[in-house]
């Protein structure tokens, strides 16, 4: 079972990437669990969301601790929100972030992949300048860093699931998966 965590703030669309997540897995044949985790339920304020990933039936209706993937929709998140808790060995990290993933200060030993969706989603009309929707971007890294679902079962799942803007959403997906930097842990 490959369990992600989303870390974002209301308004970003953590929950719907969660949710396109899994549509992605399922085309692909898996089963999966797409749920959400609100604290106070306002534009801006932390939000968590959970995707479970995995060829059986999932018995499991818990909130996420040791997650095998972690996805930050706002690298502002990486001063309040310890993200690598519990992250399991050989996990990666995807950060929403203009900086190299070998830059970011307590990253060192993990696999770190980022990816600037704001800029892509602003660049693709995808919210404002000052309040990117960054979720399907954010889905285009994470297919190539991870590697749990195809660039195309995305599309699909992006097509079928987010309602606004679908064409632009499915291109910055694919620009997001051409321009992630990832770097891999020595010994992963």
């Amino acid at each position: 079972m490959q369990e992600i965590i989303f870390h974002g703030r209301g308004g970003q669309g953590a929950v719907v990437a969660s949710r396109v997540l899994a549509a992605a897995a399922f085309s692909g044949g898996a089963q999966v669990q797409a749920f959400p985790a609100f604290g106070l339920e306002r534009r801006g304020a932390p939000v968590l969301a959970y995707t479970r990933v995995d060829a059986q039936p999932i018995p499991l209706h818990i909130p996420i601790y040791e997650p095998d993937h972690v996805i930050v929709l706002d690298a502002s998140l990486l001063k309040l929100v310890d993200v690598t808790k519990g992250l399991k060995p050989g996990g990666w990290i995807l950060i929403n972030t203009d900086k190299a993933p070998d830059t970011l200060p307590g990253m060192s030993g993990l696999n770190v992949a980022t990816v600037n969706a704001s800029e892509i989603a602003v660049s693709h009309r995808l919210g404002s300048r000052t309040a990117p929707i960054v979720n399907t971007a954010i889905l285009g890294a994470f297919a190539l860093a991870a590697q749990i679902i195809t660039i195309d079962n995305l599309e699909a799942a992006i097509r079928s699931s987010v309602h606004i803007k679908p064409d632009q959403n499915v291109a910055a997906s694919r620009e997001a998966y051409d321009s992630v930097q990832v770097l891999a842990s020595a010994g992963q």
